[in-house]
């Protein structure tokens, strides 16, 4: 299993992998130059990082694309009062939208009803246009966490959802890229996810009851797009929402939320005030 990073640090973010108690730095400015440069061996005289306080940035700070999945885990599409669908929901985020794994999350001020989304993201590590499921496969680079973020009353001001999903600064995503060699079930992983918001649990469930699976998702997306490295597909969420509940629960300024994957690590994140 391979765990590779971007990190923050005084001479701009590098491109990491984790070694024991060192980040091993690969010679690229973040993981997007690096799987784009064909993930070459490490260098011999690689520097490296401290894992003590490391300043993660997004996993990879300027994806080409962030597509995300709707209505992807069965219970999540239950409780929101829809039926199954035939095919993937598709929306989209913006690079602008990332954060770092332990950032802050600012509270638009135009809102408040700022929500929670676990979700396993699937990392693209090789150019693939229309691919087969073969082809598919071999794209994955790794999988990492999405918390992603949802300001819903304006995701529902209208029947598409991009204006709820896409607000600057408030999607984690991180803090690992992580390789599906060791992971249980590869390449269509079987891993709980879960959110705690200030140490109550709010979603858990597992990757495993995806409705449509990492795989069939890079052949999907790349029938309509040319997936490139670095590109981000994020998978859906489950079951727990704030805003499905009853009375609907939305976070607030100094709350802690956390939304973790088994094998992949965690988002940890405080919601301030926006500046």
């Amino acid at each position: 299993m391979t765990r590779l990073a971007t990190l923050r640090t005084p001479a701009g973010t590098r491109a990491v992998r984790l070694d024991g108690d060192v980040h091993v730095d690969l010679g690229y400015a973040d993981v997007g130059a690096y799987l784009a440069a064909g993930s070459p061996p490490v260098p011999a005289d690689a520097v490296t990082h401290p894992v003590e306080d490391a300043d993660f940035a997004p996993v990879v700070p300027h994806p080409a694309k962030v597509i995300c999945v709707g209505h992807n885990y069965t219970n999540h599409i239950k409780e929101m009062g829809r039926e199954l669908p035939s095919y993937p929901t598709l929306f989209v985020k913006f690079a602008d939208s990332l954060v770092g794994a332990h950032d802050d999350i600012a509270k638009p001020a135009e809102t408040d009803a700022l929500d929670w989304e676990v979700e396993l993201v699937v990392v693209v590590g090789t150019e693939v246009r229309r691919a087969s499921e073969a082809e598919a496969a071999a794209a994955v680079a790794g999988f990492t966490i999405m918390n992603d973020i949802s300001v819903r009353d304006w995701q529902f001001r209208t029947v598409e959802w991009t204006q709820g999903k896409a607000w600057d600064a408030t999607t984690p995503v991180g803090p690992y890229l992580v390789t599906p060699d060791e992971l249980p079930g590869g390449l269509r992983p079987a891993l709980e996810v879960s959110t705690t918001v200030d140490g109550q649990v709010m979603q858990r469930d597992d990757t495993a009851t995806l409705l449509f699976d990492p795989v069939a998702l890079v052949q999907y997306v790349s029938t309509l797009t040319r997936l490139r490295p670095g590109d981000l597909i994020a998978t859906g969420t489950p079951a727990g929402v704030g805003h499905a509940r009853d009375p609907k629960v939305h976070l607030a300024p100094g709350q802690t939320v956390v939304t973790a994957i088994d094998g992949l690590g965690s988002c940890v994140n405080r919601i301030v005030e926006d500046a």
